[in-house]
């Protein structure tokens, strides 16, 4: 009997241990692990390196490290003399191209058609002059009067005026005709080249301006004035205001009754007031083992997915990094 007592002890005290650390929750025994109330996360860093699509000069940086911009404002600018130029010289590119199908599609002047017709009118009246001269060589001929050599010429001259008469017509049919489809299309085809490379020119010469994509604070100044820059230099870094989010992890657990657009409250060590008012915007669909940088209760090694909150409202005071605490609301009013 008193061998037993000691063991009965023994085995109590191991029990009450077990109870104490939590071992049946873990593995199903006894009492379910109450629900959580409260999770643990940080704020996202969300910045924006900045730089500009076009090579040059950094003429001027508009802003300091920690200066509050607003999305469109002037950030920097580079020297736009050599984009200022391009841009000229395609619009007189296109201005020229411009003409040349202007001119296609007018087609002759009407003094030019009426030169072509009395060049043709001419032509006409020298092959009848030949003609004449011809048939008096002929007879002259048959007369004996004249060598054949004179007959001989005389048929030649009736021939290349004949064929000066053929192409002064053609030469006048082709002039009132106008220019030919084709050409016009190939002037067409020119000038709207022309127009996208001046096109080109335009978005290059704006895109020697800087200007904030969104707003936010200016987080570090990388180039200064003087200095030249590549398209993917990088010249300010800009940390975004909004949208603000929350990165939080949840574990497998209460997983059940956290789901996109629940509302939940975020609080901070620092926080003065009650809080901002979120909603769950991103359950990860894979599972994860607890970020380091994760403040929670709960062991390191436990699945926990990631989920995203969104700030309905942010103030000055929640800050990118910052750690948080995402209150939930009780288990029975999150559905």
């Amino acid at each position: 009997m008193n061998k037993i007592v000691p063991v009965i002890l023994l085995l109590a005290a191991g029990a009450g241990a077990a109870w104490y650390t939590g071992l049946p929750q873990r593995y199903g025994y006894f009492l379910p692990v109450p629900p959580a109330q409260q999770i643990y996360g940080n704020v996202d860093i969300r910045q924006v390196s900045l730089g500009f699509r076009v090579n040059g000069r950094l003429a001027a940086v508009a802003v300091e490290e920690g200066d509050a911009v607003k999305a469109g404002d002037l950030l920097a600018r580079l020297d736009a003399g050599p984009y200022e130029i391009a841009v000229r010289a395609a619009e007189q590119n296109v201005a020229a191209l411009r003409a040349t199908l202007d001119k296609l599609k007018a087609g002759a002047r009407p003094s030019e058609i009426a030169k072509a017709r009395a060049a043709y009118q001419e032509q006409v009246a020298s092959l009848a002059n030949a003609e004449l001269a011809l048939s008096r060589a002929d007879q002259l001929r048959n007369q004996g009067t004249v060598a054949q050599s004179s007959l001989d010429a005389a048929t030649a001259t009736k021939d290349m005026t004949n064929a000066r008469v053929a192409s002064a017509k053609a030469a006048l049919d082709l002039i009132e005709e106008g220019s030919r489809a084709e050409d016009i299309a190939t002037a067409e085809a020119q000038l709207r080249a022309a127009e996208a490379q001046l096109d080109a020119a335009r978005t290059s010469l704006a895109d020697t301006e800087l200007k904030a994509p969104a707003g936010g604070v200016i987080l570090s100044r990388v180039s200064e004035p003087g200095a030249i820059v590549a398209s993917s230099t990088n010249v300010l870094v800009l940390a975004l205001n909004e949208p603000v989010w929350v990165r939080a992890y949840v574990a497998e657990t209460d997983l059940g009754r956290i789901y996109p657009g629940l509302k939940v409250k975020v609080t901070s060590d620092g926080m003065t007031g009650a809080g901002y008012e979120g909603q769950v915007g991103f359950i990860s669909p894979v599972a994860e083992f607890t970020p380091k940088s994760v403040e929670t209760p709960d062991l390191r090694t436990d699945l926990v997915y990631r989920l995203r909150i969104i700030i309905d409202h942010p103030g000055k005071d929640l800050r990118q990094g910052m750690p948080v605490t995402v209150h939930l609301p009780p288990a029975g009013e999150t559905k």
